[in-house]
């Protein structure tokens, strides 16, 4: 059966928008970081890779697409130097770390997101051959239901041993509530010397209307907001946050002019 991305919702179906941006990257002379699978899940989903047609992209386009490739290169990194041999990635979308970065023997890589995203993205690896470089479990299901953390633990995931999160693209698309619940639940399965990756929460209030990415930008709530180091911190978290413009100098990739690039990547350690 041709998978297809119809069942999944209007947040999931971002995760198309980041593979391209993925596979662009990726074919570039000197890619910040290769995903082999990232053309796959856009080819599939009806979204081939083109070459430019010499139209001017908006700045909103090239800040959001900037901001994926820093990002992905960032996490890559930064998961890969935390140590931790239990990795789960929270709303894992097209994620496919668990295929194309070389960890370390014995690493177990979960991976959570709703039924139609994972299903989707199995039958694309599959159809690659794909094989995962580490213990991949998948976990199905609506991170925004309480019961998620007793079924990953029901599922092998062992809370007594440190664990690097990746909340990857993620707290932008929940309401500061949700974040909060959220956060919470990865708190309470997060023993010391845990580690959690994700964005600084944003005010989107002030965001530029571009109508070509209205589908991505009304579905942001903004998360925590600006003071989401403030809310870890007080919660039992250590944070450190690295500016977008710093993970952009950092790899040789100055930010565009006029791009508004703002924000920046949190990586929280716990107490």
């Amino acid at each position: 059966m041709t998978p297809t991305p119809d069942a999944m919702s209007p947040v999931s179906r971002t995760a198309l928008s980041v593979a391209l941006v993925r596979a662009y990257e990726s074919r570039r002379p000197e890619p910040l970081f290769v995903d082999p699978y990232a053309a796959g899940f856009a080819e599939a989903a009806g979204m081939p890779l083109k070459a430019p047609d010499g139209r001017r992209l908006s700045d909103l386009t090239v800040a959001l697409a900037v901001h994926v490739m820093l990002r992905t290169a960032f996490y890559d990194d930064r998961l890969l130097a935390a140590g931790a041999d239990q990795v789960v990635l929270l709303a894992a979308g097209l994620d496919a770390r668990a295929y194309r970065l070389d960890w370390p023997a014995g690493t177990r890589l979960w991976e959570l997101d709703l039924p139609p995203v994972l299903d989707f993205k199995q039958q694309v690896l599959d159809a690659a051959g794909a094989a995962p470089s580490c213990e991949r479990g998948v976990l199905p299901g609506d991170l925004l239901d309480p019961r998620w953390p007793r079924r990953l633990v029901a599922a092998g995931f062992d809370p007594q041993r440190p664990t690097v999160w990746l909340a990857e693209g993620l707290v932008v698309y929940l309401s500061v509530e949700q974040a909060a619940g959220l956060l919470t639940a990865v708190g309470s399965l997060s023993a010391p010397g845990s580690r959690l990756l994700m964005e600084r929460g944003r005010d989107v209030s002030g965001t530029a209307y571009d109508p070509s990415l209205a589908h991505v930008t009304e579905l942001w709530q903004g998360g925590l907001g600006p003071d989401t180091e403030g809310w870890l911190e007080a919660r039992g978290w250590r944070t450190r946050t690295t500016s977008i413009a710093e993970v952009g100098a950092a790899y040789g990739r100055p930010l565009p002019e006029g791009a508004g690039l703002a924000g920046g990547f949190i990586e929280a350690v716990r107490g």
